[in-house]
């Protein structure tokens, strides 16, 4: 059987995406500049209309809308980060006063590299120290934020800005280590991250083990990008099958889902040009939910 989507104009015959030509990306690859970057770099919040895309924005959606490492615009946007990351140039940004700068745009920089490719020595080097940082505390099977702190000095050789460190549980560290952590550790890592009252910094709120009230709402669309994000943790996935239930019972009577126009945010959508057509948005909503499940569900080796 066909997948439920494969019927809409959004999918050729053999079920392949065709939202690489969707007006949104031309619209986003038109902006980008000579050198790889989008205006500033650094900001995963919505989309401004009044402000130029940034590179964090450009990156996240052409992800989302298909876009890889053998695409010309990925390949020089992560050859431009690579060059900030060896200092070959900067990211056009101030300094935030919250972060110590240097640690927190490599942070960056090498997350974004990495959910590109993992052939990228800067990058995997940087993985490598926040992955010893984590381990060192939850060596002893629970978080101890004193390990935590005298690791930071050990392995980044200052102290944070402030006196204090910024929670590790976001989308950089999450996404940074998801593959760098022997299998305790990221057992624990991965309860952790699952409780963490705040949720996923730039992601989600509140802890990931709460389902969402309601599944038409932002909040169950942030929660699902929560899941997209911790799922690469794979020897974890089986921990997330309450997910997989709560979205099929949520699928309509047509065997599709609809996350409704709440859902279009213009980040995780739309995916196809226009949502004026309900089953456009249905296939769309469908699209990325199958995938979630898919994986969810995928037996790891």
């Amino acid at each position: 059987m066909p997948p439920i989507w494969a019927a809409t104009d959004c999918f050729d015959k053999r079920g392949v995406g065709l939202f690489k030509d969707s007006k949104w990306s031309k619209e986003i690859i038109s902006l980008q500049k000579p050198n790889g970057m989008w205006g500033h770099f650094h900001s995963l919040s919505e989309p401004n209309k009044k402000s130029p895309i940034t590179t964090e924005q450009a990156l996240r959606r052409l992800s989302i809308l298909g876009y890889d490492i053998e695409d010309g615009c990925i390949a020089k946007a992560v050859a431009y980060m690579s060059d900030c990351l060896s200092d070959k140039t900067l990211i056009p940004e101030r300094p935030e006063k919250l972060h110590n700068w240097d640690i927190f745009t490599d942070l960056m920089l090498a997350t974004w590299i990495r959910r590109f490719t993992k052939d990228n020595d800067s990058a995997n080097k940087i993985a490598g120290k926040w992955a010893s940082l984590i381990t060192s505390a939850f060596d002893k099977g629970t978080y101890n934020h004193v390990v935590y702190e005298s690791s930071y000095f050990d392995i980044f050789g200052m102290k944070p800005k402030g006196g204090r460190l910024v929670d590790f549980v976001t989308f950089y560290q999450v996404s940074l280590i998801s593959d760098c952590l022997d299998e305790n550790i990221e057992a624990t890592l991965f309860d952790y991250i699952m409780n963490h009252e705040s949720g996923i910094y730039y992601i989600c709120n509140g802890p990931l083990t709460a389902l969402p009230d309601s599944f038409m709402s932002k909040q169950a669309c942030a929660y699902i990008a929560a899941m997209e994000l911790i799922v690469s943790y794979r020897r974890n996935r089986h921990k997330l099958h309450f997910v997989a239930d709560w979205l099929n019972l949520n699928k309509s009577a047509n065997g599709m889902w609809d996350m409704g126009a709440v859902a279009k945010n213009y980040i995780h959508f739309p995916l196809s040009d226009d949502w004026r057509n309900r089953r456009i948005r249905e296939s769309d909503c469908s699209y990325r939910i199958q995938k979630l499940v898919d994986k969810i569900m995928e037996v790891s080796e």
